[in-house]
C-alpha cells in the first residue's frame, strides 16, 4: 500500500498553528510571526494557552487539531513546540477521518512525535518530524533543509542531508528578548557515530521514528504497531530513529529495552539515534546504553545523527523511503517521498 504525500506547500498557502501540548505564553507570540513573513497565511487556534502544561482540555485540543488536518484549505499544520502530555489526544482524535482527507502536512518533533508516529502508522500519510514552529526561523548549515524545503516537494522526489559537522552543546536563545533571532551558536564539533561496530553501511528502510521519552509510552497499544505498519507499507524493511530528550542513561536503557521486546526493532534494517545533551553516568554513558539494549539485533547503529533536541535540526519524513550511507569518506541520508 502506498504512502500518500500531502500537496507542495507554497508561499500564499494557509497553515494552521495549534497547541497540542503545551501552549505559548504572552510574552513568546511574537515569535510566531516567522510564518507570515514568509508568505503564508496563518490560521491561529484557540488552543494556545501557555498557562498551564497544556493549552487546553484534551478533547478541545484534540477536536482543533482534528479539524485543522482535514480543513482542505489548511496545507499544514505546526504546533509552537512540544511538550508533556500531548498522548491525552490520542483516544480523542478522529483517526478516520484524518485518514480519508486529502493530507495535510504535520510536522514537529519532541512531544509532537507522540501524534505524527501513530498519524502515519494508522493513516499511511507521512509526516515531518523536524522543527516546531518556534525554531524554524534558524538558518541550517548547507548540509540540513528545513522542513519547509522539505513540505515543498512533490511526491517522488528525492533529498539528502548530512552531518552539520557543529552542534550546539548547551544553552537557548532568549526569545522574550529577542524573537526574531535566527542565528544559532554551533559551538561544538561532531559527526554522525557507528555504535555496534567498524565497517562501511550501505542501508535502506522506510522511515519511522520520534522521541524515546513519549514513545515508549506507546509500545504495546495501537498506536504504535511497526509490524503492521511494515506488513503494510514497508516489505524492504524499517529504518527506525529515536532520540532522547532529558532522560538519564539509565532511564534510556530500560525504556530502549522495552520497546525492543514490544517489536520496535523486528523489522528494522538499521536504527539511527539522535543526538543528545540528556545525562549520562559515569558507569553508562548514552551510547552505552543503547547498545547495552539494541547491540544484540546485528544490525548497524548510527548515533549523534540531528534528529534529536540538540541543535541544528534534521527533518525526517515518517513513511518515506530512506537510504543510509556511513563510511568514513561519506555519510548521508537520502529520502524519497515515494
Amino acid at each position: 500500500m502506498a504512502i500518500r504525500y500531502p500537496a507542495p506547500l507554497l508561499p500564499g498557502d494557509r497553515i494552521g498553528v495549534t497547541s497540542p501540548s503545551s501552549g505559548v505564553a504572552p510574552r513568546h507570540q511574537p515569535r510566531l510571526n516567522f510564518l507570515r513573513q514568509k508568505g503564508f497565511e496563518v490560521v491561529l487556534g484557540d488552543c494556545m494557552d501557555g498557562a498551564r502544561y497544556a493549552s487546553a482540555p484534551a478533547k478541545e485540543r484534540a477536536t482543533e487539531l482534528t479539524a485543522m488536518l482535514t480543513d482542505p484549505t489548511i496545507r499544514a499544520v505546526i504546533p509552537p513546540w512540544g511538550g508533556e502530555l500531548a498522548i491525552d489526544l490520542l483516544p480523542h482524535l478522529d483517526w478516520s477521518r484524518i485518514g480519508s482527507a486529502d493530507p495535510t502536512w504535520f510536522v514537529g518533533f519532541s512531544d509532537i512525535s507522540t501524534l505524527i508516529m501513530p498519524m502515519t502508522l494508522r493513516t499511511g500519510i507521512a509526516t515531518i518530524h523536524g522543527n516546531n514552529l518556534m525554531d524554524t526561523p534558524y538558518a541550517l548549515p548547507a548540509s540540513l533543509l528545513s522542513w519547509l524545503d522539505i513540505a515543498a516537494r512533490t511526491s517522488g522526489s528525492s533529498f539528502q542531508q548530512g552531518p552539520a559537522r557543529r552542534y550546539r552543546s548547551s544553552g537557548f536563545d532568549d526569545w522574550e528578548q529577542d524573537p526574531t533571532v535566527v542565528t544559532y551558536s554551533l559551538d561544538t564539533p561532531g559527526t554522525w557515530t557507528r555504535l555496534d561496530g567498524a565497517g562501511d553501511v550501505a542501508v535502506s528502510g522506510r522511515l519511522i521514528g520520534g522521541c524515546i521519552e513519549t514513545l515508549s509510552s506507546l509500545s504495546g497499544t495501537p498506536y504504535a504497531d511497526l509490524g503492521q505498519f511494515a506488513g503494510e507499507h514497508a516489505p524492504e524493511g524499517l529504518l527506525v530513529y529515536v532520540e532522547a530528550a532529558e532522560a538519564s542513561s539509565y532511564d534510556i536503557g530500560r525504556r530502549l529495552h522495552g520497546m525492543k521486546f514490544a517489536g520496535w526493532f523486528n523489522n528494522a534494517n538499521a536504527i539511527l539515534i539522535g543526538r543528545t545533551g540528556a545525562p549520562g553516568h559515569p558507569d553508562l554513558s548514552q551510547h552505552e546504553a543503547v547498545l547495552d539494549a539494541l547491540g544484540d539485533l546485528g544490525i548497524p547503529i548510527i548515533a549523534d545523527v540531528e534528529c534529536g533536541h540538540v541543535p541544528p535540526y534534521l527533518p525526517i519524513v515518517n513513511g518515506a523511503s530512506g537510504s543510509l550511507i556511513w563510511s568514513a569518506q561519506s555519510m548521508s541520508l537520502t529520502q524519497t517521498m515515494d
